[in-house]
């Protein structure tokens, strides 16, 4: 197997992950901006009213995108088996 063809293979299972782990993350940080805002703004100070949120909105994105997420890793799975043979000079 060539180094062109691991560095192929290392790129798609690297941008599988980016996409796969992109939705809880940015609504994590969004929810956690505007946590942080409503905090500033009203001084308020308590732990559990940045920490509550953010896990929830991780939950509910993993529910809402969870086939998206799946679906992805789906197809990277796939397409890497199907290369098996090509990777091994059958």
């Amino acid at each position: 197997m060539s180094h062109d063809k691991v560095l192929e293979i290392v790129q798609d299972a690297v941008m599988a992950t980016l996409i796969t782990s992109a939705p809880p993350l940015l609504l994590g940080l969004v929810v956690g901006l505007v946590v942080s805002v409503f905090q500033a703004v009203t001084s308020i100070q308590e732990q559990t009213l940045a920490f509550v949120p953010k896990i929830a909105a991780v939950l509910l994105s993993l529910i809402l995108f969870g086939g998206f997420m799946l679906g992805t890793m789906q197809d990277f799975i796939i397409n890497l088996y199907s290369q098996i043979p090509d990777l091994l000079g059958r």
